[in-house]
């Protein structure tokens, strides 16, 4: 994107920027999140199979 193209901001300060930039984290976060939970409720054989996977990995990890 060129700077043309970018959204203008109404001239926020990066403070204001950052702020705007965590609540999109935290919300994409919190439905990634969900998204997560419905899988597992949907696919119980298949989220089952992948903890076992990550106990596995958790298990066999070096520090």
């Amino acid at each position: 994107m060129s700077p043309e193209e970018l959204p203008d901001d109404g001239g926020a300060t990066g403070e204001e920027n950052d702020a705007a930039r965590r609540r999109r984290r935290a919300q994409f976060l919190r439905d990634l999140n969900e998204a997560k939970e419905l899988r597992d409720r949907v696919q119980p054989r298949r989220a089952r199979a992948a903890r076992m996977r990550q106990a596995m990995r958790m298990r066999t990890f070096r520090w």
